[in-house]
């Protein structure tokens, strides 16, 4: 049964190997456990098109840019690009302060915070190697806005990466104190760009989807 509190998916583009399409914030990607997590963007989007399949997720609070694969050749190469870093994603974001540099690089390799599942931590021992661009556009009311170039595709790495420079993302519910959480109603995290290869025609394809906030 689908939820009728959130937004359908926007359908971005379709062919005979892919589908893309622009998630709400506040859907899952994927279905989680127990009967109140089962409405999803896969199965939402299955809906429409049967032979749909995940190639990656974005966060339950995380809205944008999505692509489903349409059979298993399209999903084994999509996956593959994903895998080996030859895909091209933005992400825009509004963090609480002002960085004292208009553009960084984060390097700090996450892991789960097992204890706090699904929550991830920065550990310097056993922590998967994590890397993040950001490059700062503007100042609004309620922080920067910014841009987000993750170059490796960890759980909660941009949430995370944000954090642990001392930017926490507006309204984050994980990861930022009460008073920044509560500057918005949802997370301020939007996946604007999304760049692949066409598994077929081997095209390079280019999407957007215009930032909400």
């Amino acid at each position: 049964m689908l939820s009728t509190d959130t937004p359908a998916p926007e359908l971005i583009y379709e062919d005979q190997d892919i589908v893309v399409v622009s998630k709400p914030a506040g859907l899952l990607s994927v279905p989680g456990r127990g009967a109140d997590k089962q409405d999803c963007l896969w199965r939402r989007v299955q809906r429409t098109h049967p032979t749909a399949r995940i190639v990656h997720r974005l966060d339950y609070a995380t809205s944008g840019l999505m692509v489903l694969a349409l059979s298993a050749a399209s999903h084994r190469a999509l996956s593959i690009q994903f895998q080996e870093r030859e895909t091209d994603k933005r992400y825009q974001a509004i963090i609480s302060g002002q960085p004292e540099q208009q553009a960084g690089e984060i390097d700090l390799p996450l892991r789960c915070d097992w204890e706090r599942r699904p929550m991830q931590i920065v550990d310097h021992e056993q922590g998967k190697p994590a890397l993040t661009r950001w490059q700062q556009v503007e100042t609004t009311r309620l922080g920067s806005r910014i841009l987000l170039y993750p170059v490796t595709g960890r759980s909660h790495q941009l949430r995370v990466h944000m954090m642990a420079i001392g930017h926490p993302i507006i309204g984050d519910p994980f990861y930022a104190p009460e008073p920044i959480r509560e500057l918005s109603p949802r997370l301020l995290l939007h996946a604007e760009r999304l760049a692949l290869t066409q598994p077929s025609s081997g095209q390079w394809l280019e999407f957007s989807a215009p930032c909400p906030f």
